[in-house]
Formats: C-alpha cells, sequence, structure tokens
C-alpha cells in the first residue's frame, strides 16, 4: 500500500513539474509577443531613441525572443526570476512583500467558507427541501451568478456610501497609524469585513452545494436505510457513515479553492486596494513588468499545486480506497 502511495505522489509531482513549466512558458511568450514596450515605462518622451536602446539593452528586451526563452529557462532552473522592471529589484524579494498578506487573507477567507459552507449544508441535511434548504438553495444562486467585482460595489455602496459604517479601501485608516496595538488591530479587523464578504460568499456557496448534494445522496444509499433500520441513532449514523462518505469531494473542491485564493484573490484585492499577491499581478501586467508577471504566476501555480497535493493525502487518509481511483 505504501508503494502504490508513494506512485500516486510522484506521478503527481512529475506532472506538476511539467504543468508549472508549461503555465510560465505559456505567459512569457504571450507577454512578448504582446503590445506594449517596458521600457517607455522608464524614461521621457522627450529623451533620445539612443536612451530607449540603453535600456531595452540592459533589461535584454532586444535579443530575439528564442534568445531570451533560453534565458529565462536557465534561470528559472537556478531559482531565479531576474530583476523587476517597476521596482528594480529582485522579483522574489519584491513578491515576499506583497504574499503575507495574501496568505493571511486567503487563510481568513477560507476558514469562513469552511465552517459557514459546512454548517449552512449540515442544517439543511436535518430536511432536505425544507424551508431553510429551499431559502438558502434559491439565495446560493443568486449570489454564485453575482461576479464578484458586481457583489463588491454593491457592498461599497451600501456600507461604506449610504451607511457609512465600514471603510470602503486600503488596510488600515490614516489616523490610527500611530494607535495603540489594540486600536490598530480593531482598525484592520473593520478594514477586512467587505473584502472578506465579498471573497468568501462565493466559496461558501459552492462548499455548501457541493456538501448538501453528497449528503443527501449518501442518505439515500441503501446501506444508510440498513443502518438506520438496524437502530442507529441519527448523531451516530451521520458522524460515522454519512460525512466520511460524503466529504471527499468537498476536499477535492477545498484544495482548489485553497489554491485559487493563496494565489491572489485579484479582483477583490484590486476593488478594496488591498496590498496582496492579486494587486501585484493586476500592476505588473499594466506596466509590462515581464518578470514580476512570471514570478507571481510561478508562485501562484506552486500554491494551487501544493495545497491540491495537500487535499490528495488527506482523501487518502480519510479513505484509502481514494488510491485505486487515482491510480487508474
Amino acid at each position: 500500500m505504501n508503494q502504490r502511495i508513494v506512485r500516486i505522489f510522484l506521478r503527481r509531482i512529475i506532472s506538476s513539474i511539467i504543468i508549472l513549466f508549461l503555465l510560465v512558458s505559456f505567459i512569457f511568450i504571450l507577454l512578448r509577443f504582446a503590445p506594449g514596450d517596458p521600457a517607455q515605462k522608464l524614461i521621457s518622451p522627450e529623451l533620445s531613441p539612443q536612451l530607449a536602446e540603453h535600456v531595452r539593452v540592459s533589461f535584454g528586451l532586444n535579443s530575439p525572443v528564442i534568445s531570451q526563452y533560453i534565458k529565462f529557462v536557465s534561470n528559472l532552473l537556478t531559482g531565479d526570476f531576474g530583476i523587476s522592471y517597476n521596482y528594480r529589484t529582485p522579483v522574489f524579494s519584491v513578491i515576499m512583500d506583497y504574499l503575507p498578506f495574501t496568505l493571511i487573507f486567503a487563510s481568513l477567507s477560507f476558514i469562513i467558507q469552511i465552517i459557514t459552507g459546512f454548517w449552512l449544508a449540515l442544517t439543511a441535511s436535518k430536511k432536505f427541501n425544507g424551508s431553510f434548504d429551499r431559502f438558502v438553495s434559491k439565495w446560493a444562486l443568486v449570489v454564485y451568478a453575482l461576479p464578484v467585482y458586481v457583489l463588491g460595489v454593491i457592498l461599497i455602496y451600501i456600507f461604506s456610501l449610504q451607511l457609512k459604517i465600514l471603510p470602503s479601501s486600503d488596510l488600515q485608516s490614516f489616523d490610527k497609524v500611530n494607535g495603540s496595538f489594540a486600536v490598530q488591530l480593531f482598525d484592520y479587523a473593520i478594514h477586512m469585513i467587505l473584502p472578506l464578504i465579498t471573497l468568501s460568499l462565493g466559496g461558501i456557496v459552492i462548499y455548501y452545494k457541493y456538501l448538501r448534494d453528497n449528503l443527501e445522496a449518501i442518505y439515500n444509499k441503501s446501506f444508510v436505510l440498513n443502518l438506520r433500520a438496524m437502530g442507529i441513532n441519527e448523531k451516530e449514523l451521520l458522524l460515522k457513515h454519512v460525512i466520511p462518505n460524503a466529504i471527499g469531494p468537498f476536499i477535492s473542491v477545498a484544495g482548489v479553492e485553497l489554491g485559487i485564493l493563496f494565489g491572489g484573490a485579484l479582483i477583490t484585492e484590486v476593488i478594496f486596494g488591498l496590498p496582496g499577491m492579486g494587486r501585484l499581478t493586476i500592476n505588473a501586467i499594466i506596466l509590462r513588468d515581464y518578470p514580476l508577471v512570471v514570478g507571481t504566476s510561478f508562485i501562484s501555480g506552486v500554491l494551487v499545486i501544493l495545497t491540491n497535493t495537500i487535499a490528495d493525502l488527506i482523501k487518502v487518509k480519510i479513505d484509502r480506497r481514494t488510491i485505486a481511483g487515482m491510480l487508474n
């Protein structure tokens, strides 16, 4: 059994490396053929063409795309993403300035999504198609149909512009910068309410729908009906038999969702002006900062692959039958 598990994850590691390499290679080539000149972002239009050419040479932009790609691959193998055109510092250093916020932000949102989605699904499972189940299901469709940017704008309009009870952007108020630790912590929490709601609602709906439908399907299985006929109480039936059989797809979805969150909540961070990976990536694309775009894409890909691998490990731990399916 242990050898089979090793085979599974060796296969996963190899396929992940290939996917990651293809991802950053595609982004590299796409950026190079996209219109725009990064050198023009760094010099004044009044300066001579010779200076613009000198900037391009210093960035290696005057070389053929194939030569740039070969250099890019060789640097990537050594963990060198190059120097950011905009920040004039190593790409990895720039990413490390923004990544911690995204990890904290994504983790908080993930916890909210899991707890709320799980609670809603378990509550609905007490009486499928009951009033609570129908109410949540209808509103879940409405929330799922709303794009994130629309939801964020609606929340800002209601709670910031009309009610004026929550801030609309940034991470901290200017008048709280020099306050005590407790005051600053409270200020951070207030600023995070709308972004967390915006980022979490879609995930809550997904988790609720997946787990709710899985629970209903398991409850209709013959073995559950037999166990209930044998006199096993509902609490024991739910905890020992229904949830373990329904949670597999839930874990898979959670792994994908967490990876996406860690990769950067692009729209949410831009809407609320938050200093995370999503906002960094968008700014890098707008400024044609090629090394930074590739670096953020690479880190995001690594996080997605890592969270999916962890999800597979948890699934194997919970149900060894998963191994057979993964080997096929």
